[in-house]
């Protein structure tokens, strides 16, 4: 079925495009916030934000230099705060002085009660770590509540809004590096996404070393569950042996995570351990080469 067109309404609150951004998306009662750390106090008396929601703390890691996310919900208090009293007392926590960055969901008609909230982070939670783009920061999973089938439907609608929303706005947390569906066509995914294969005799381990990876709208993601040769070349690019050393592989060589790369040539050198011309090593599975492929397009 082919995706239908969205009209997402964005508007610059400070005008300048590194400020506060509203957001939302034609017939949804959805109203999203994206708020820099250092304009919380600026959100004060907004009625929106003393509302019920569901917040995302974006930064990135000191040690690690990964992108981390903490995911959290928040009620109305007796004092009539919501949402902005919440991120106001994040940004006084010294264990929370990563995140540079808030985007926040709440509603428009003020809808969201304490049930909503509890399914909404249960499910944002559980999207994050499937799509394996963010560090999740939460230390305890959170609960999902009671809801009826009837909510379950108009939640599930809202997340998916929420997708396109958090996307718009800058934030793959939810979209996976590559879609790992089965296809009638083997090298051409739904999505148009091309499948590519390496194949190569190894001659550092003898080994028969064979991957595969997608090119995507993102570049090329070698994919989970390839072989990868373990020995590095005496060559190889400094920023490629980081990245193997930080991969995920089992004793067997075999990726246990997908992998994006910018370039086919940088996938193909994480694949083998040394350099090479990723637009010859990949190929379709007629043996198609890349540099082919790219020529006929």
């Amino acid at each position: 079925m082919t995706a239908r067109g969205k009209s997402i309404n964005l508007f610059l609150m400070d005008g300048t495009p590194s400020g506060r951004v509203k957001c939302t998306l034609a017939n949804w009662t959805g109203v999203a916030y994206k708020i820099p750390r250092n304009e919380i106090d600026k959100c004060k008396g907004r009625d929106d934000l003393s509302q019920s929601g569901v917040y995302f703390l974006f930064g990135t890691s000191d040690e690690t230099d990964e992108s981390v996310v903490y995911i959290g919900q928040a009620g109305v208090r007796k004092n009539g705060e919501g949402i902005l009293y919440r991120l106001k007392e994040h940004k006084r926590n010294p264990d929370k002085d990563y995140w540079t960055e808030a985007v926040v969901f709440t509603t428009s008609n003020n809808s969201f009660g304490p049930t909503e909230i509890s399914y909404l982070e249960n499910r944002f939670c559980a999207l994050a770590n499937e799509a394996k783009r963010y560090i999740v920061k939460n230390g305890n999973d959170p609960t999902s509540g009671n809801i009826t089938e009837e909510k379950e439907s108009e939640l599930e609608e809202f997340i998916d809004n929420a997708e396109i929303v958090m996307g718009t706005l800058g934030h793959k947390v939810f979209e996976k590096l590559a879609d790992n569906k089965p296809t009638i066509q083997p090298d051409i995914a739904e999505d148009n996404d091309l499948l590519l294969h390496f194949k190569r005799k190894s001659k550092k381990s003898g080994q028969v070393i064979e991957a595969e990876c997608k090119r995507t709208n993102e570049g090329f993601v070698v994919l989970k569950g390839s072989h990868i040769e373990t020995i590095d070349s005496e060559s190889i690019p400094p920023g490629i042996k980081e990245r193997r050393r930080k991969a995920t592989v089992d004793e067997s060589g075999v990726l246990q995570e997908d992998v994006l790369f910018r370039s086919p040539s940088y996938a193909a050198a994480f694949v083998i351990g040394g350099h090479t011309n990723g637009l010859v090593d990949w190929k379709t599975s007629d043996g198609r080469s890349l540099k082919e492929i790219e020529g006929s397009e």
